[in-house]
């Protein structure tokens, strides 16, 4: 498991994000959050702590979320504004490789979506990414 992020709101609400290379069930969770609570006095500080996995559709915050998720379907915000469908291919060092979602028309069936060529792409350039939920 990894850290993702903590935030500490009003009134002392903690929310601790983890994420884990094959996952993370809320036993994980469970057991994290007792750790940290053990850890912390609610007799001098009083605290409301929620410990969760990254959620699906949340965006990336770090590169081992991406490496996490090659060969996965991901939507894609670019800081330009223009926003996409891919699989992600590879990351390394500040930059991953994607292939796009492209429409291909079939003449009997409509459009049918398949991959373009691969693209590379600098996290710099990304407002953000997200696992897609394919159902």
């Amino acid at each position: 498991m990894f850290l993702v992020k903590v935030s500490v709101g009003q009134r002392n609400k903690i929310h601790v994000y983890i994420d884990g290379d094959t996952g993370v069930g809320i036993d994980k969770c469970v057991a994290l959050s007792r750790h940290i609570e053990s850890h912390l006095d609610r007799d001098s500080e009083d605290f409301e702590l929620n410990v969760s996995s990254a959620g699906l559709g949340e965006p990336f915050l770090l590169t081992r979320q991406y490496k996490n998720k090659l060969n996965k379907p991901v939507e894609i915000l670019l800081k330009e504004g223009s926003k996409f469908k891919a699989v992600l291919l590879d990351v390394e060092d500040e930059k991953i490789k994607i292939a796009r979602e492209v429409k291909k028309k079939q003449k009997k069936k409509g459009a049918k979506m398949v991959t373009g060529e691969p693209e590379t792409i600098a996290l710099s350039d990304i407002k953000y990414t997200k696992e897609l939920i394919i159902i």
